[in-house]
């Protein structure tokens, strides 16, 4: 017993030494306390040297040294890498670019018609201009209107139609002008338009006054939109000859159907008639009836209208 006893003894105390032994080996693997903190002081101490020392520091040849070491190899890893990770930006900047070149296109576009409208809106822009000054020229209100629409060919008249009618104040009989001079008289409105017949019209008959001699006549159209087809103009004193390069306005009142004083145009030709014993005039209008697009009726000032009103002082009201 005391033999097994003794062995059993010595079995605890083998297995006392052998974890004792393994507690000294873990203990020989584990850094000690003080090597910890050693470490720590010297980090706090290497960063408060590079911090403090600046571009001086004691540290940078090291840094510059690990950067010339390690500089390649991290930009041959990143060139390496850079195919792969730059696929999603990829994707994205195409997207991005797609929509810039969408909307380039439309900013574009708008330009290109900004740019081609250009001519065209500084033209009506003038002619709105042009009206304050007949206006003031005539002496009447004015109320603005555009030509939206010439008269068919079938009913063998020259009349258009403008988008103002009784609700802008216009009424039959009517005088119509424009920047250049005498368009025509208004036939028939209905509330939101009029229609104009134009003084070139064979049936229009317009009195007519030669400025230079005060003689009066009257203005017959011919039936064309040319320029060079002009008018006919027979005076009423058939031993008066009119002057080549003389006005013609109208001498009607302002009551008749044409406002007195408004400008038809120049005597371009004279000619004599032996058989009638009169003298015919040829005069050019003012007005450029192929290209009418914005007029204005002659209204009474004060007259109630849906838009502005062109004052005979030239002012909007």
């Amino acid at each position: 017993m005391r033999g097994l006893g003794g062995r059993l003894g010595g079995g605890q105390d083998g297995r006392e030494r052998r974890w004792t032994g393994l507690d000294r080996l873990e203990s020989r693997n584990r850094a000690p306390r003080s090597l910890l903190v050693a470490l720590l002081l010297a980090s706090v101490t290497l960063i408060t040297l590079d911090v403090s020392g600046g571009g001086s520091s004691p540290l940078e040849p090291a840094r510059r040294a690990v950067g010339e070491a390690f500089g390649p190899a991290e930009s041959a890893a990143a060139a390496a890498v850079r195919p792969f990770t730059s696929v999603p930006a990829w994707f994205r900047s195409k997207g991005d670019l797609a929509d810039q070149v969408r909307d380039l296109e439309a900013s574009n576009a708008e330009l290109r018609g900004k740019v081609e409208l250009a001519g065209f809106d500084r033209n009506r822009l003038e002619q709105y201009d042009g009206l304050t000054s007949a206006a003031a020229d005539l002496g009447s209100a004015l109320v603005p209107a555009r030509v939206v629409a010439l008269g068919s060919r079938q009913s063998q008249s020259f009349t258009v139609t403008i988008d103002a009618g009784s609700d802008a104040g216009v009424g039959p009989d009517m005088t119509v002008v424009n920047n250049d001079g005498l368009v025509g008289r208004v036939l028939r409105v209905t509330r939101g338009t009029a229609t104009v017949l134009l003084i070139v019209d064979p049936d229009s008959t317009v009195g007519g006054r030669v400025g230079s001699s005060m003689e009066i006549g009257f203005v017959t159209g011919s039936g064309s939109l040319k320029e060079e087809a002009g008018l006919d103009l027979r005076l009423v004193d058939d031993a008066s000859v009119p002057s080549r390069d003389d006005t013609v306005v109208t001498w009607g009142s302002s009551t008749g159907p044409y406002a007195p004083g408004v400008p038809i145009g120049t005597i371009t030709e004279v000619y004599s008639s032996l058989r009638e014993a009169s003298q015919r005039a040829v005069v050019k209008p003012f007005v450029d009836f192929s290209a009418l697009d914005v007029v204005g009726v002659m209204v009474p000032s004060g007259s109630a209208s849906d838009r502005a009103i062109v004052e005979a002082d030239g002012s909007l009201r």
